[in-house]
């Protein structure tokens, strides 16, 4: 459905433009029907980056985003408007996406003038009322309130709602239940579950590793702009093969062990360190070799389905 073939973003700093920033470098993935794919890295490893690359929100420096087949980048006018119909994304923050002067269901008045000017308005509000069932939330208690009159997770769900509305084939869900509850986080993540039984694909895009293990089926680990692993979830998880996948699952506080803080610290230590001009993750790797710091490693398949980018694989 959605693959990405060497994508890159280079942002451009500075008065004139002289510095730059990578933040986004030869990434490479596909997403399937049917399938819920998890982002996972750091603050600052560019996933929320490529959550805009695919919705066209910034442009692409190099590389390919294509869409059942069609490059993305090549869309304008109707066949940009028909892409947003199929593709839409759900942010952080659900509150910087209203209007608090409107009223919250103002979001879907939009999708009709925009989409479905033909149809009418007793049948689009049947529409909003099925759309607003189908992700758990009672019309009457929520329609015509204001975006302050309702909780972060009720919002989050009219925009999931909204996408909805629209028919869409893939959504990205960007650390879309970050600043809610626990008890709402599982509500959303069971929706999602719910939304992928019904046909829809999901770029799931987060920095909690329990949270992508609970939601995909493939789980890609990102770091300082590049893949440093990618493959099934299960093995992923449990049998980490990079370095630094291996540190973030040590990362995970347990309840049957005591936490080795002490080493968490010495390997966190080196991050602020500047980026080598071999792996990324030299500078920080407690199994670096020579080579690491001369020469950046290909993306290669370790076992089947189960890629790695590392000198050590």
């Amino acid at each position: 459905m959605l693959s990405l073939e060497r994508v890159t973003k280079v942002y451009r700093l500075g008065a004139f433009g002289l510095q730059k920033l990578i933040a986004v470098r030869d990434v490479s993935f596909e997403i399937g029907e049917r399938e819920i794919v998890s982002l996972i890295g750091e603050s600052g490893s560019g996933k929320s980056t490529i959550g805009k690359l695919i919705l066209r929100l910034t442009p692409i420096t190099s590389g390919t985003i294509r869409f059942e087949g069609t490059d993305v980048s090549t869309l304008n006018g109707l066949s940009l408007k028909e892409y947003y119909r199929r593709v839409q994304g759900v942010f952080q923050d659900p509150f910087a996406s209203f209007n608090p002067i409107f009223k919250a269901d103002r979001v879907f008045r939009m999708v009709r003038d925009e989409f479905y000017p033909q149809v009418g308005m007793r049948e689009w509000n049947e529409k909003v009322e099925g759309a607003l069932r189908a992700v758990g939330l009672n019309p009457p208690d929520v329609l015509n309130k204001f975006p302050h009159q309702l909780s972060g997770g009720q919002l989050q769900r009219f925009l999931v709602a909204r996408a909805l509305l629209l028919d869409i084939r893939l959504l990205i869900a960007d650390e879309i239940i970050s600043m809610l509850d626990a008890s709402t986080r599982v509500d959303v993540l069971n929706l999602l579950a719910d939304l992928k039984a019904r046909g829809l694909s999901i770029l799931f895009i987060t920095h909690d590793l329990s949270l992508g293990y609970y939601i995909s089926e493939r789980a890609i680990i990102l770091y300082r702009g590049r893949i440093a692993e990618m493959g099934p979830t299960d093995k992923i998880y449990n049998r980490p093969l990079h370095p630094y996948t291996e540190m973030l699952m040590e990362s995970v506080p347990r309840l049957d062990r005591k936490w080795e803080e002490e080493g968490r610290i010495e390997r966190k230590a080196a991050l602020t360190g500047s980026v080598p001009g071999g792996c990324v993750y030299a500078d920080r790797c407690p199994k670096a070799m020579d080579i690491c710091t001369r020469e950046e490693p290909e993306l290669k398949e370790a076992e089947t389905g189960h890629f790695v980018a590392c000198w050590a694989r």
